[in-house]
């Protein structure tokens, strides 16, 4: 059985180099690429698979292009904006396929650049799918090769429940390839992916309605949250919760949409965001001890190894916190606990993340429901107000600020943020906390005047 502080020779291999490789990768995206540069880097010989695309979901049809095209949305906020202050212009449009072109411009340019990545550091690429077919041995591009270790990093694959009608729904996949923007779209399930491309068709003008099973969106988030940024994006789409489809039917290229609730709409496009699952399928896992989930996530101990012990997963495929930033930390963890002496671990807590709805939605820490679920005391500090800019722009949007602190020990718990840029105010923050900062700490700061961020230290009443 492998160790983390050396090597150790396994059964039917008489030495280590009887090995082709001391680790073999099983896609190459943040995870992947991340435990391939790392272990090389220590001097291990390392090969990764990849059978579709460099930099996997988060360069390719996740994270980067998503936010491009938020980007692309917030324009028509800021445009709106300006002639409160002053600006005037006519004859403004917007253009699709070119912001799909530049878009496929940077999103090859970035692939070439997690190529480069593996080319540099001397890592085979096999562009090929690849199937494990025991402990050691892995069928790749018509040939069988052998490593010490194996490391799974395949990520998801989005997921939409079967109906009648479900064949003409898109995925989160389809939508960064759509040749035309719609006059209308559905958009099906109620969380980041949902939410994030719900905000950014209605911001470009298309007619869209998001319908969710849930009372709220974002499920998981703080409650308080949830409702909030639920009634503010109300005001830019047709949101319809506690219900979802029943039926989709075609005539002539226009969809009808049948509710639950009786309800129905006409569109031009149905997009399923309602979850990602783990890519496992296909992977020769029958032909080895590795365990899975009912959904198909691979089930890992504290430090990635499935029960395959020289098999290990990292990233989305073991569901734990699907963000490219943790399959970053995870893949290097495992490199270097395999080639190194470094051994470190995981801490989930604490770990920021934002959803980039309109207005973006930024959160570390516990929500106030977790809080209390794990035996905290709590004071709740929250404010809801207009920013400055919006005095003169006239747009009617809130911003939301909330403060969770330990009522024993005024450890600052939890923070959240409904704000244009959101994400960018929070890392810091999430930086004081893994600090042990405390509600006094941001009391003592004196804020920067005028800006939204002061009101994070000087909220003083509790609710």
């Amino acid at each position: 059985m492998p160790t983390f502080a050396g090597f150790v020779l396994f059964k039917g291999y008489s030495n280590l180099k009887d090995f082709d490789y001391d680790l073999f990768v099983i896609g190459a995206g943040s995870g992947g690429v991340r435990a391939c540069r790392i272990a090389a880097s220590l001097g291990a010989r390392v090969a990764v698979a990849e059978e579709r695309y460099f930099g996997g979901t988060c360069v390719n049809v996740g994270c980067v292009p998503k936010k491009l095209f938020s980007y692309a949305a917030h324009y028509l906020d800021d445009l709106q904006d300006s002639r409160g202050f002053g600006w005037s212009f006519d004859n403004v449009s917007f253009d699709w396929k070119k912001l799909k072109e530049n878009k496929d411009i940077e999103i090859n340019r970035l692939n070439g650049i997690y190529k480069s990545i593996l080319d540099k550091n001397q890592v085979q690429i096999f562009e090929a799918r690849a199937r494990i077919q025991g402990p050691h041995e892995i069928e790749v591009d018509g040939k069988i090769v052998t490593a010490k270790y194996i490391l799974i990093a395949v990520g998801g694959w989005p997921w939409s429940p079967e109906f009648p009608g479900s064949q003409h729904v898109i995925s989160s996949n389809e939508v960064f390839e759509l040749e035309q923007l719609p006059e209308a779209i559905t958009v099906i399930g109620g969380g980041y992916i949902a939410v994030e491309f719900a905000s950014i068709f209605s911001r470009l003008g298309v007619e869209t309605t998001l319908v969710y099973r849930g009372e709220q969106l974002l499920r998981g988030f703080d409650d308080e949250i949830r409702e909030f940024i639920s009634a503010e994006m109300s005001h830019s789409l047709n949101l319809k919760l506690s219900t979802d489809v029943s039926e989709i039917t075609n005539k002539d290229n226009v969809l009808t949409v049948k509710f639950k609730d009786g309800d129905q709409l006409e569109c031009n496009a149905v997009l399923s965001a309602t979850g990602r699952r783990p890519m496992t399928g296909d992977l020769g896992l029958d032909s080895v001890n590795v365990k899975t989930s009912d959904t198909g996530a691979i089930l890992v101990n504290d430090d990635f190894q499935t029960e395959e012990p020289s098999i290990y997963a990292v990233g989305d495929v073991i569901d734990r916190m699907a963000l490219t930033p943790v399959a970053l930390a995870e893949g290097q963890i495992v490199a270097r606990a395999l080639f190194s002496e470094q051994k470190t671990s995981m801490n989930y807590q604490n770990i920021a993340t934002a959803v980039f709805c309109h207005p973006n939605i930024a959160t570390v820490g516990l929500s106030e429901s977790d809080a209390l679920g794990q035996g905290h005391k709590v004071d709740i500090y929250t404010s809801k107000f207009k920013q400055l800019k919006h005095t003169l722009s006239g747009r009617d949007e809130m911003s939301m600020i909330k403060l969770v602190v330990d009522a024993q020990t005024d450890k600052l718990l939890g923070l959240h943020v409904v704000a244009l840029d959101a994400g960018e105010l929070v890392q810091g923050f999430a930086v004081a906390m893994n600090c042990g900062a405390t509600k006094t700490d941001l009391d003592n700061t004196i804020g920067i005047h005028p800006t939204m961020a002061e009101e994070l230290v000087t909220m003083r009443e509790k609710r």
